[in-house]
């Protein structure tokens, strides 16, 4: 997707995205579809799937999360901190209603805003989003199935194809990351009863980094969740595009 930079200060940090604009043409043309990459890459790893989108009449908004990309380094790296940025640019772009689609970290992005405003979302996408634990007791039992450092890092970085985003990338936060991973956040459970969008969860197989036991747990917490296993890795969206696509299109109303 070709389109400019831009730049918007949200409070405290500095968010780039890019924004296709409207075109008109398609049932859903008012609803843009905003795409959240992974820890360690950018926006530019949907071009792709942006391009099919806008060719079908769809705005398509993709920004970098802060600490990403052509975003601002920040400070703190704490998981609704990157939901929080996306809910702003909504707001700072007036929109009423949004499709969301997010990988891994940009999952956890999509899911709070989902719980915390509702109303904004009418299609919600998952991708390979590792889920957290739900209390202290399950610690010893699941840490094994967390992913590493180094299994984060090669899962949702491309140097090959996006040298770019790994020179953008602040590593700072990595070991933010992985501590959280680690805890339980039963506040991100408690808040999936408050999701209304139907849910697509796109998991991978193997060498995918979803807990497929807390897999059937959220789906029994979502109101309406469809699950799809896809025989790749921890991007299925890189790795098995021409699946991704036809999963994702006609739920997103293509």
């Amino acid at each position: 997707m070709e389109s400019a930079i831009t730049r918007v200060s949200l409070d405290d940090v500095t968010i780039a995205y890019r924004d296709s604009g409207a075109t008109g043409g398609h049932l859903y043309s008012d609803t843009p579809v905003i795409l959240v990459h992974g820890m360690g890459g950018d926006g530019h790893t949907w071009d792709r799937f942006a391009a099919q989108l806008v060719k079908r009449g769809r705005r398509v908004i993709i920004p970098d999360l802060r600490g990403h990309g052509r975003s601002e380094h920040t400070d703190s790296y704490l998981f609704p901190e990157f939901g929080a940025d996306i809910l702003r640019l909504c707001e700072r772009l007036e929109l009423a209603t949004v499709d969301l689609v997010g990988h891994s970290l940009g999952g956890y992005a999509i899911s709070w805003l989902a719980m915390q405003r509702p109303e904004l979302v009418r299609r919600l996408v998952i991708e390979e989003q590792p889920l957290p634990l739900r209390s202290g007791d399950e610690q010893m039992t699941f840490t094994r199935r967390l992913p590493s450092v180094p299994e984060l890092w090669h899962a949702t970085t491309s140097l090959i194809r996006h040298p770019r985003a790994v020179l953008a990338f602040d590593r700072s936060m990595t070991g933010t990351a992985l501590e959280q991973f680690r805890k339980p956040y039963p506040e991100w459970w408690e808040g999936l009863s408050d999701i209304t969008a139907p849910t697509l969860f796109l998991r991978g197989g193997p060498g995918g980094m979803v807990d497929p036991a807390k897999l059937e747990q959220m789906q029994a917490s979502l109101a309406d969740c469809t699950v799809r296993t896809f025989s790749s890795g921890h991007s299925i969206h890189r790795d098995r595009y021409h699946e991704f696509e036809t999963e994702v299109l006609p739920f997103l109303g293509h």
